[in-house]
């Protein structure tokens, strides 16, 4: 958060034991006047992810539309993009309810601070990856802000995301229904199949650490979600891997039908080569620390995007003060 953030000591108005009584009694957060500290600052934290990442799959998802096989192939994925701006739009300025620097957050914020999956920071180069991004990314958001809609105690949010959800489920049928006609081509397939084989455990990740190593358990405790990254990750492949076995395209996930759950069956984390978008498998499975690390060192395309969102903002600035 910026310094000029208002604090979450002088804008919170209730205490933790306050709140804890007010969600026991199963009522909903609606503003401040509900807020401990923090609670006000859980929530700060989880809507920054959410916001981020609607914003950043706006350009990421661009890049690729330029790729689209006819004008009305390009219109559908730019109404896609729409949707994200939108999306991102309702979680910025619940964070500016919550007292967020907004202008900062937006378009002063180094690229770096910028809180969103590694999954985007590697480019979407064909309209072949941003379809098989709306299956594999759209899902992923999918199933953690259903939960979310499901789960929060926070009102303005829950409520916001009825619309949402409903968008979310066409940008997957939009990835599925072109996934079906690529895999029905020998040539499509192997596409579809050569970009799954680096998005899919790039989705697999973009859950965040194993429930083991989780930090901000806050976030369940306060019910700003109502399931662990564990079983978020679990609900992702309940999804996903059935789909991909209708349409003939390998993931490496099974379900185990005796402990009735689903299987990775590769070295998990594993190490990627963002450049070469391969990952080490043969090496196996690397420490959580070395995700993190490469995490927060982000991707190529993390300056660019957050350049291209930024450039008219500092673009207005600097003919203010020519």
């Amino acid at each position: 958060m910026s310094p000029r953030d208002f604090p979450v000591e002088e804008l919170a108005q209730r205490t933790e034991d306050e709140v804890r009584e007010h969600l026991s009694k199963a009522k909903l957060v609606e503003g401040l006047q509900h807020m401990s500290p923090e609670y006000l600052k859980g929530i700060r934290r989880i809507l920054t992810v959410s916001a981020d990442t609607e914003l950043v799959s706006a350009p990421s998802y661009l890049r690729a539309a330029r790729h689209a096989p006819a004008l009305n192939n390009f219109g559908s994925a730019m109404s896609i993009v729409q949707d994200e701006l939108a999306h991102a739009h309702i979680a910025y300025r619940l964070l500016h309810d919550c007292g967020v620097d907004m202008e900062w957050l937006m378009y002063e914020r180094p690229a770096a601070e910028f809180k969103y999956p590694y999954a985007f920071d590697v480019p979407l180069n064909s309209w072949v990856e941003l379809v098989c991004a709306n299956a594999l990314y759209d899902q992923a958001g999918y199933v953690l802000l259903s939960d979310v809609h499901a789960s929060s105690t926070f009102g303005p949010w829950k409520r916001a995301l009825k619309k949402v959800d409903k968008e979310e489920t066409f940008h997957l049928r939009h990835g599925r229904t072109w996934l079906k006609k690529l895999c029905a081509d020998p040539g499509g397939k192997a596409e579809v199949q050569a970009a799954v084989d680096w998005m899919f455990i790039l989705t697999l990740e973009w859950f965040g650490l194993p429930d083991a190593q989780k930090r901000h358990t806050i976030q369940l405790e306060y019910g700003f979600k109502g399931k662990t990254n564990d079983e978020l990750r679990q609900d992702w492949m309940g999804y996903v891997v059935p789909f991909m076995e209708e349409i003939g395209i390998d993931v490496p996930a099974h379900r185990d039908e005796e402990s009735e759950s689903w299987v990775i069956d590769c070295p998990f984390p594993a190490r990627f080569d963002p450049e070469k978008r391969e990952w080490d498998l043969a090496a196996g499975a690397v420490s959580w620390d070395d995700v993190l690390e490469r995490w927060r060192a982000r991707g190529e395309m993390n300056r660019e995007y957050v350049a291209t969102l930024q450039q008219g903002y500092r673009a207005m600035h600097a003919a203010a003060v020519a």
